[in-house]
């Protein structure tokens, strides 16, 4: 049975699953629980045996990760090639599973909306957004012309102001 020690033996597959196995595999089947735990150090020990050897295959090619490569290989080199060909099965199931997972968590599946309609609506935001910019890029030279028109007119105002004063300034020195 396992304890809560930390140690590496105390390590099992869960009863609860090991049970269900047994029952999936074997429905007509009583099983005892001797037999059950059994079953338990069995697969314990398998599972250690494998990924210890796997572990080595790996630490041989200089890897650092443990890949499904290792675990066929170690399978082989510990006399279990028999079961390559289901492993190799399941492995592919397991993929297949895994992307269809990716695929369903993205974000793009869960809209429902197809991936050429999503594009097209990106291209009409561009396409607006730069309409708008251009607006605005409009205005604010409307604006600067309008504001140099007014600066012009101010400028010329001023020197006819000027050009008015000092006639008339003539004009007075004249009646002097």
């Amino acid at each position: 049975m396992a304890s809560s020690s930390g140690n590496d033996d105390d390590l099992t597959i869960p009863r609860a699953a090991i049970n269900k196995m047994i029952k999936e595999t074997l429905p007509n089947v009583r099983v005892a629980n001797d037999a059950r735990e059994l079953v338990v150090n069995c697969c314990t020990e398998f599972i250690h045996l494998i990924s210890s050897e796997a572990n080595e295959i790996c630490n041989k090619s200089e890897k650092k990760t443990i890949s499904p490569e290792h675990v066929i290989q170690a399978l082989e080199s510990l006399g279990f090639g028999s079961y390559i060909s289901e492993v190799k099965e399941v492995l592919q199931e397991c993929k297949t599973v895994a992307l269809k997972r990716r695929k369903a968590s993205s974000r793009l599946e869960n809209l429902g909306i197809p991936e050429e309609e999503l594009l097209r609506q990106q291209q009409e935001l561009f396409a607006k957004a730069r309409q708008q910019q251009a607006e605005l890029a409009q205005q604010e030279w409307l604006q600067m012309q309008q504001a140099a028109q007014q600066a012009q007119l101010a400028a010329a105002s001023a020197s006819a102001s000027n050009q008015a004063g000092s006639s008339q300034d003539e004009d007075e020195e004249d009646d002097i």
